[in-house]
């Protein structure tokens, strides 16, 4: 529960909520569909009961300071197909201006166990001509939160000439940051405990149990928020052209005092903006309407998984896990946002045969769904060790990134088809998304 909103969202049986947009399909077809435009104020929550078909329309604006005017509601309310009104919601928006990228993350094929030797030695075999960015993950920094910190043993070089050799290869490059938390091992929680979120009784706020246990720190304290832009102008200044920017969620564990989640999300993304500058931004776990004019891609769902849905006890235990199948899921039907509110991030695909526990059609599924209906197409594979077939369909995919037009989706039963458009020829795609596999079928040519 630390990663939802269950510690200020009370959970009851049978009443469903959802923030910012939603829709509910109605039993004779078509949906009725809720999109807020004023989450720059207050987000909007959309609850249905399930028992007797009410829905309810609350503003999260409790213990909002009130001094002057201040706007409750701004929304729009639709009938139609699903697709059809989430896209004319998100028009709404107008269009973001950012490139799609293709290009390579760390995590997914070293994780934390990163080092200047392995870095080098992908990148040695990185293709600048195929590739727009190179992203260095999480594990250069000594713990989560002591961003300044470079690990001297893994880094002993520091990130600057490795900065350099990715620009050598004519591409841009990327760094992961998590702004909003520090662990307990952290430097910073150690000699600064004030910096730290506190709940009611005193106890530090934690936005999950990752690492050593992840504290989100409170930007209330304007050390903290010197601090913030003291690590974005450092990276910004050491060339970093990229930045991933990972459990932003974290910042509305504890608000700004007088205001609401939304207006907190809204001064702490804009933070990160205004000190970024130019560079591109992704957003990770974060309050997607925020980044409306403030980053320039969002992650819309959760992490790839190495294999399909994760481990079993984690499927019971963890409702915001890592997974595969959810997060294919979200891409799909997440992509009416794409190139309105920003560009979509799907997560990476992943080809290998090493290292991973996804089927060789789980895979394929994943490569195609991702270069189809996102807008950037990462990886976690050295591509310089692909074989002659691996090779081939990566250049399918990336065709399909940059040729492919999805012209329609639909969900039928356990199946997902979606109709697309390469090189003026009509294209199904049947993707079941329990098993993870597709099956493809031509329909002809225009």
């Amino acid at each position: 529960e630390m990663y939802g909103d269950a510690w200020f969202r009370t959970y009851t049986k049978n009443v469903y909520h959802s923030y910012t947009f939603s829709y509910i399909r109605k039993r004779k077809g078509g949906a009725h569909f809720a999109g807020s435009y004023n989450e720059e104020k207050a987000f909007l929550i959309i609850e249905y009961r399930k028992n007797d078909g009410v829905i309810r329309y609350v503003s999260d604006c409790e213990y909002k300071r009130l001094d002057g005017e201040f706007t409750l509601f701004d929304f729009v309310r639709y009938d139609g197909e699903p697709m059809e009104v989430l896209k004319r919601y998100f028009a709404g928006f107008g269009s973001c201006a950012a490139p799609p990228i293709r290009g390579y993350t760390s995590w997914y094929l070293d994780y934390q166990n990163i080092s200047e030797e392995k870095i080098l030695k992908t990148l040695d075999s990185f293709s600048g001509d195929r590739f727009d960015l190179f992203q260095i993950d999480d594990g250069y920094e000594t713990f989560i939160g002591d961003w300044l910190d470079i690990d001297k043993a893994k880094f002993p070089n520091g990130l600057k000439p490795i900065v350099d050799r990715i620009h050598e290869k004519g591409t841009l490059a990327g760094i992961w940051i998590s702004p909003f938390v520090a662990e307990n091992k952290s430097r910073l929680l150690r000699e600064h405990p004030d910096w730290i979120a506190k709940d009611k009784n005193d106890d530090f706020i934690y936005a999950g149990c990752n690492w050593s246990g992840d504290a989100a720190v409170d930007i209330n304290n304007p050390e903290v928020v010197e601090y913030i832009r003291k690590v974005m102008r450092y990276y910004v200044e050491l060339g970093i052209d990229f930045f991933k920017l990972d459990f932003l969620y974290a910042v509305n564990l504890r608000r700004l005092h007088g205001k609401t989640h939304a207006e907190t999300a809204e001064f702490a993304y804009g933070l990160l903006r205004e000190e970024a500058g130019d560079r591109l931004i992704l957003g990770c776990g974060a309050t997607l309407s925020n980044c409306f004019e403030r980053f320039d891609y969002c992650r819309v769902g959760p992490d790839v998984a190495l294999r399909f849905d994760d481990v079993p006890y984690m499927r019971i235990f963890h409702p915001e896990r890592i997974s595969t199948k959810v997060t294919l899921q979200n891409t799909i039907f997440r992509s009416p946002m794409n190139g309105h509110m920003f560009l979509n991030d799907p997560d990476v695909f992943l080809l290998r045969d090493d290292n991973i526990r996804l089927s060789k059609r789980q895979r394929e599924s994943l490569s195609k769904i991702n270069a189809l209906f996102g807008s950037m197409l990462m990886t976690s594979d050295n591509i310089g060790a692909y074989d002659p077939a691996k090779k081939a369909l990566l250049e399918e995919t990336l065709e399909l990134f940059y040729e492919g037009r999805v012209t329609g989706y639909s969900r039928e039963g356990r199946l997902i088809r979606i109709n697309y458009e390469l090189h003026g020829e009509d294209h199904t795609l049947l993707y079941d998304f329990n098993r993870g596999t597709v099956r493809e079928e031509q329909e002809g040519r225009r």
